[in-house]
């Protein structure tokens, strides 16, 4: 074999290997979410709930993947920023969350027959490490920790929207349902901090329109270039192929 085609062959592998990390990574990064999101809302305990409304959850996501644009996973616990990610989102949004009780939650979550840890060494262990690691990830972005969300955008978008179709097309229809949650799973994958909100608002609509087969009226300019001017038809298709994306990694993380 030349030198020339062993150094071809050396060059494959090494993108094949970072090519199998980068999987790693985004489903690593996809069940952490997943418990972001899972203990915030959805779990509810025989004592506590953390019941964090979407907005402070979004922001505990985005903290999340801010943090690990510039960090790596092999030297930081993914689960541990997460629950500093959502004690800190707590009091960026103005919805304070006792470290006591994220713990808790937290911990049913990986243990669901256990009972809420004592207020023991191991206890404050966790809550000192989950104090420390608020301020680094405060550090690490500058303590630039307030992000403009796409909530209100596509609120603005479903009303224009709502306001073409006649009230049986709109009411048969759970059009603003699928675009939110289409919206929350945005916050699965990094898809939520490489673009604009509005763009990211506009295309979770674009996409539950299209999942309906729901038609607008057209015009000189289509629906969507009336609510959003600055977005082009490859961007929508580009945000809305990585959110497809990410439902094809719900399938492999399951």
């Amino acid at each position: 074999m030349s030198a020339h085609a062993s150094t071809s062959a050396a060059a494959n592998e090494a993108r094949g290997r970072r090519s199998a990390e980068d999987v790693e990574y985004s489903k690593t990064h996809f069940r952490v979410c997943r418990f972001i999101t899972e203990t915030g809302i959805c779990i509810f305990m025989k004592w506590v709930k953390l019941g964090m409304r979407s907005v402070p959850m979004a922001t505990a996501c985005v903290l999340y993947h801010r943090f690990f644009q510039s960090a790596s996973l092999q030297i930081y616990e993914p689960y541990l920023v997460a629950m500093s990610a959502i004690y800190l989102a707590g009091k960026v949004e103005e919805q304070h969350l006792r470290t006591r009780d994220i713990i808790n939650v937290c911990h049913r979550y990986f243990h669901p027959d256990s009972e809420p840890l004592e207020l023991n060494g191991k206890f404050w262990e966790l809550r000192d490490s989950i104090v420390q690691c608020e301020l680094l990830i405060l550090r690490q972005l500058n303590f630039q920790v307030t992000f403009e969300h796409p909530h209100k955008y596509l609120l603005h978008y479903l009303l224009s929207v709502r306001s073409l179709l006649n009230r049986h097309a709109w009411s048969r229809t759970p059009i603003a349902e699928t675009a939110l949650a289409v919206l929350k799973d945005s916050y699965h994958g990094s898809v939520c901090v490489r673009h604009r909100p509005q763009h990211l608002a506009l295309t979770a609509l674009y996409l539950a329109l299209q999942t309906y087969g729901v038609q607008l009226p057209r015009g000189e300019l289509e629906w969507w270039q009336v609510v959003c001017a600055d977005i082009t038809k490859a961007q929508i298709e580009t945000i809305m192929s990585e959110l497809l994306q990410l439902y094809d990694m719900e399938a492999k993380c399951t």
